[in-house]
């Protein structure tokens, strides 16, 4: 059986239409198929190569750790520098309240932990999230999920929710002393990069104050530079309670992490003791890859560019059949007038070379989010192969 047999045959499908493309090597903004294809990928691999593929900083760390230990203990034990490293370099991109990181595997696992961890910390029981919300497809993660297509089949799920809708500030009056915490993406994703005002976010923290609510902030798809600052809450002069991160944070390999103030993580530690527990979370290869993935991105300049690259596709993507594009930096969504219109092009693009994707809870809309590192020539060449392929049809 060859590699396509074997993937039908024996790995578990979350469809019946996967892309089936092959890859042999990754570099940079680039994979590379068994037969000699050569995609760009304007997708980071859904918002995880942030420093592209295989970058060499990473690749240096992830190295430099091989020759030291792997895992040792279940987290919170040992001593690991990757992993006290990576606390310190996390703590220092966010606010001075935002100084206590617990280290985790995957952006559903940091869900999970901030969801118990306000519940834990204020002995409130309801939550609230919004409509056409992504925050993971775990059990808790999406109990609080805004979108019912995808929760139905599953139910009953985390009691206590309630559903508001992102940016509208008069349904912020559910928030209650009731309320343990609103849980809500700083951009929406999967709706197709919906970005609320930054009165709706003043007054979400002025109401979560009022009431002791914990606000959580789900940067797992915006943060890392994506939209043109470290974190995207940092756009609307906001700090939130708990932040939550994945995704771009390991530079390709897997690790989240829920970051909040050493009074609430606290409470974690008694009654009962080992309040939150993770095995292989803060693996020390991940940490190492994600201390350099932080460093990478502080250090090398590519924040700052990301304004003018998405000014670049926005000013390139121009066409009759395109009716709207929406961004915050290189978080995109090009809007067509529906998915039987997208889908054709996507498909094409995939075969001129281009790989881009459409959302969950928009499908009329193309994804865009390409590794920070991508250049203008880059650039040039992907918005010429969605132009092309928009004309092909």
């Amino acid at each position: 059986m060859n590699n396509r047999q074997l993937f039908l045959s024996h790995l578990a499908q979350t469809t019946d239409f996967p892309l089936m493309i092959e890859i042999e090597k990754a570099e940079g903004v680039f994979l590379y198929g068994s037969n000699g294809e050569k995609y760009m990928d304007l997708i980071s691999g859904i918002g995880v190569s942030n420093i592209g593929h295989r970058h060499p900083n990473v690749l240096a760390a992830i190295h430099d750790q091989l020759d030291k230990y792997l895992h040792l203990m279940v987290y919170g034990e040992y001593v690991q520098q990757p992993q006290t490293l990576l606390a310190q370099a996390l703590v220092n991109t966010l606010p001075d309240s935002l100084n206590n990181v617990y280290l985790v595997n995957s952006g559903s696992e940091a869900i999970e932990g901030a969801l118990k961890l306000a519940k834990r910390f204020n002995n409130r029981r309801e939550i609230i999230s919004c409509v056409d919300a992504y925050h993971g497809s775990s059990h808790g993660a999406l109990s609080v999920g805004g979108n019912e297509l995808f929760k139905r089949a599953y139910r009953p799920l985390l009691p206590g929710i309630r559903n508001i809708n992102y940016g509208a500030i008069e349904q912020l009056e559910h928030i209650t002393t009731d309320t343990s915490a609103i849980i809500l993406e700083t951009i929406q994703g999967e709706a197709g990069v919906r970005i609320a005002d930054k009165e709706y976010f003043m007054a979400l923290r002025e109401k979560c104050n009022q009431t002791g609510t914990l606000l959580i902030m789900d940067e797992v798809q915006t943060g890392f530079g994506r939209t043109g600052k470290f974190w995207a809450f940092e756009h609307f002069n906001i700090v939130p309670d708990i932040v939550v991160c994945a995704k771009g944070m390991g530079g390709g390999m897997p690790i989240g992490a829920f970051v909040t103030s050493k009074k609430i993580m606290d409470v974690f530690k008694e009654n009962p003791l080992l309040g939150h527990i993770t095995t292989f979370g803060g693996h020390p290869v991940s940490a190492a890859a994600s201390l350099a993935t932080i460093q990478t991105i502080t250090e090398g300049n590519l924040i700052e560019q990301v304004e003018e690259k998405a000014t670049m596709f926005k000013r390139l993507l121009v066409h009759p059949k395109i009716k709207e594009i929406r961004s915050k930096g290189l978080m995109m969504a090009v809007a067509f007038d529906s998915f039987e219109v997208l889908k054709p092009i996507i498909d094409r693009c995939i075969d001129n070379g281009v790989i881009t994707d459409w959302f969950l809870y928009c499908d009329n809309a193309m994804r865009i989010a390409p590794p920070l590192t991508i250049n203008f020539e880059e650039i040039q060449e992907a918005c010429q192969c969605i132009l092309q392929s928009i004309n092909e049809d």
